[in-house]
C-alpha cells in the first residue's frame, strides 16, 4: 500500500513538473487566431484574393498567425463590418466605406465621378490618399490596405449614345451613385445588387450603374442590351481591409513588419483582380451580343461637366466640417492624371 502511495505521488509530481515546464512552450507555439469577416460569397474572386492574403501571412510568419475566413457576411453583415472590427466581433474585415455613409466624410472623395478608368488606379489612389492624409476617421482601426473597383459605368436595356438618351430613365443606383444618375438627368432608384436582375428583367428599372464585372457576376448581361463607357462620369467605390486595433497592437514587431510587407503586395493584387474580373464581365456581355457604346471625346466631356457640381458639393461639405476637402480632391485629380 505504501509503495502504491509513493507511485501515485511520484506520478503527480512528474505531471506537475511537466505542466510547469511544458505549458509555456506550448503557449509560445500556439498561433494567433484571426477571424476575417467579408461580405463577398466564398466563390467570389474578391474572397479568393483575401483568402490568399491570409494564407500568405500564415506562410511568411511560419505559422505564428492563422487567418480564418468568414465569407458571405456570416460573421458581420456588410454595413456592420467596420464596427464589428472595432468591437472585436471580427479581428479583420473587408467591406465598403459607403455602407456607413457619414462616418468617413473625407474618404468620400474616392467615390466621386472623377473619371476612373481602372480598378488598379482606383486602388493606388486610395492608398496614396491614406498615406498622405492619414484621415482621423479611420483611427479606430489598423488599416491593412484599401482598394477600389473598376470604373462604374452605365448598363441599360436600350442603348444610351448621348446625355439626352438618359433623361428620365429609371436607373438602379445607391449612395453617391444615385446623385450621379440625377446629375446626368436620369431617375435614381435605390436597390440592392441582389434585386437588380429581376427588376431589369421586369422593367422596374431600365438600367444600372456598376463596373463591367457585375454583368457576369450578377448575370446582368442577360437582361441588359447595352453598356455606355461614360468615363467622363465614371466612379469607383472605396473598400477597406482593416484590423482590430488591440489585436494589431498585441502582435510581435516582426509579425507586424511581415504583414505590412504583404499588405503592400496585396493592395496591387486586389486592384489588378478588379481589372481582371471587369475584363471577364465585358467579354461575357459581348458574347451575348450586347452593345458597347464608346462616347466621343466631346460627348464624354459633356458627361464630365454634368457631374462637376458633385465635386464642388464635396469641397463645400468638407469645408463646412473643417476638413481639407479641396486639398484632397486636388491631390486625387493630379495623381490620377499621372496614373491613367
Amino acid at each position: 500500500m505504501r509503495l502504491g502511495k509513493w507511485l501515485v505521488m511520484a506520478w503527480c509530481l512528474a505531471f506537475i513538473g511537466y505542466s510547469f515546464f511544458a505549458s509555456p512552450v506550448l503557449a509560445q507555439t500556439a498561433p494567433v487566431e484571426l477571424k476575417y469577416s467579408i461580405f463577398f460569397p466564398a466563390p467570389a474572386p474578391q474572397t479568393g484574393v483575401a483568402t490568399e492574403w491570409g494564407k500568405e501571412i500564415e506562410k511568411r510568419t511560419n505559422g505564428k498567425v492563422k487567418v480564418t475566413m468568414f465569407p458571405g457576411g456570416t460573421l458581420t453583415p456588410a454595413p456592420q463590418c467596420y464596427d464589428g472590427v472595432v468591437k472585436g466581433i471580427s479581428d479583420i474585415g473587408m467591406s465598403v466605406f459607403a455602407y456607413t455613409r457619414g462616418k468617413f466624410p473625407l474618404t468620400e472623395v474616392a467615390d466621386l465621378p472623377l473619371g476612373i478608368k481602372s480598378g488598379l488606379v482606383a486602388t493606388k489612389l486610395l492608398n496614396a490618399y491614406y498615406k498622405k492624409f492619414k484621415p482621423k476617421e479611420m483611427d479606430e482601426v489598423e488599416v491593412m490596405y484599401l482598394h477600389g473597383h473598376g470604373p462604374g459605368l452605365l448598363h441599360t436595356k436600350t442603348a444610351v449614345n448621348k446625355l439626352e438618351d438618359l433623361k428620365g430613365m429609371k436607373i438602379r443606383s445607391t449612395g453617391l451613385a444615385a446623385k450621379i444618375v440625377g446629375a446626368l438627368g436620369g431617375t435614381p432608384v435605390a436597390m440592392g445588387m441582389g434585386e437588380t436582375y429581376d427588376s431589369l428583367s421586369r422593367g422596374v428599372v431600365e438600367g444600372s450603374l456598376a463596373p463591367f464585372e457585375a454583368l457576369k457576376t450578377w448575370k446582368w448581361g442577360e437582361v441588359v442590351k447595352s453598356s455606355t463607357e461614360d468615363f467622363g462620369a465614371s466612379y469607383s467605390t472605396a473598400f477597406f481591409v482593416v484590423m482590430n486595433k488591440d489585436k494589431w497592437n498585441a502582435l510581435p514587431a516582426d509579425v507586424k513588419k511581415t504583414i505590412q510587407e504583404i499588405n503592400e503586395e496585396w493592395m496591387v493584387k486586389q486592384g489588378a483582380n478588379w481589372d481582371e474580373i471587369d475584363k471577364g464581365g465585358k467579354e461575357y456581355t459581348q458574347s451575348l451580343g450586347n452593345k458597347i457604346v464608346s462616347l466621343s471625346k466631346e460627348e464624354d466631356a459633356r458627361w464630365a461637366k454634368a457631374v462637376q457640381p458633385l465635386l464642388d458639393e464635396y469641397v463645400k461639405n468638407m469645408k463646412d466640417k473643417g476638413l481639407p476637402g479641396e486639398e484632397v480632391l486636388k491631390f486625387y485629380q493630379e495623381e490620377m492624371k499621372k496614373m491613367q
